[in-house]
């Protein structure tokens, strides 16, 4: 029997994966997958984020009325490698979100949010 491997040992192994497929990098359009929605640019992973969050809603949806749920875990693994497609894109990588999760790990949802919205209001009046 194998062990399964950690949460951060695939999200890694499929960050270097995408990173290899960066234009700077060489990826190959007509090869990948990854490479063709990097060269298309933004607009072509970012509708792609925006279509598996929609697609994670209506699976969600669709499992309170008996769905099969396995469909939510499905689509929100699409909307995970197209978001970290986009992470890519800008340079960053998941140990980055890892961070701020960790960084807000302990901390109230609701004080978090009151916190960025004053941050917000005082941004707007300099």
């Amino acid at each position: 029997m194998s062990a399964t491997p950690s949460t951060t040992d695939i999200l890694d192994r499929l960050a270097a994966v995408i990173e290899s497929r960066l234009p700077a990098r060489g990826g190959d359009p007509e090869a990948s997958y990854v490479a063709r929605l990097l060269h298309k640019g933004p607009d072509a992973f970012l509708k792609k984020i925006g279509e598996e969050a929609t697609e994670v809603v209506m699976a969600a949806k669709d499992a309170d009325h008996g769905g099969e749920r396995q469909k939510i875990v499905n689509e929100v693994a699409d909307l995970w490698f197209h978001s970290m497609v986009a992470l890519a894109h800008y340079g960053l990588a998941p140990r980055d979100v890892a961070a701020e999760l960790a960084r807000r790990e302990g901390t109230s949802g609701i004080e978090e949010k009151a916190l960025r919205k004053a941050q917000a209001r005082e941004a707007a009046q300099d």
